[in-house]
């Protein structure tokens, strides 16, 4: 069974950066896409970023697109999320994401991590 473990979230000021972490461990594919949603209080879980294989293909939420940077380490078998210039509107619970598509991941990726808070304060 594939595991995501996430890391890195917590309490931060508005205009503050955050970096989380997510390893996946077990049979995971040859090849496969990582990447991140998000679920804040009240509301439904909205997709923020994607990463191919290759990290050739990176792909962004509109609403945090020059702000978080996703990338990735295929070695370590860990993706990253750099989050810059947070916002209260950003807190929710982030959740790591893998999927079988190489190229990016779908609306609704086969596994899923835990997820980790990030509550930013105003």
């Amino acid at each position: 069974q594939v595991q995501l473990v996430e890391s890195g979230g917590g309490l931060v000021e508005a205009g503050g950066s955050l970096r989380l972490s997510c390893v996946a461990s077990g049979p995971t594919f040859s090849t496969y896409s990582m990447g991140w949603f998000r679920q804040a209080p009240g509301k439904e879980r909205e997709f923020v970023a994607s990463i191919s294989w290759y990290s050739i293909t990176r792909t962004y939420a509109d609403s945090v697109k020059g702000r978080f940077s996703i990338s990735r380490d295929n070695q370590k078998s860990t993706v990253y999320l750099q989050m810059d210039m947070l916002k209260p509107e950003d807190t929710a619970v982030y959740y790591c994401v893998l999927d079988s598509n190489a190229r990016g991941v779908r609306s609704n990726p086969d596994y899923w991590g835990q997820g980790t808070q990030v509550t930013v304060s105003s």
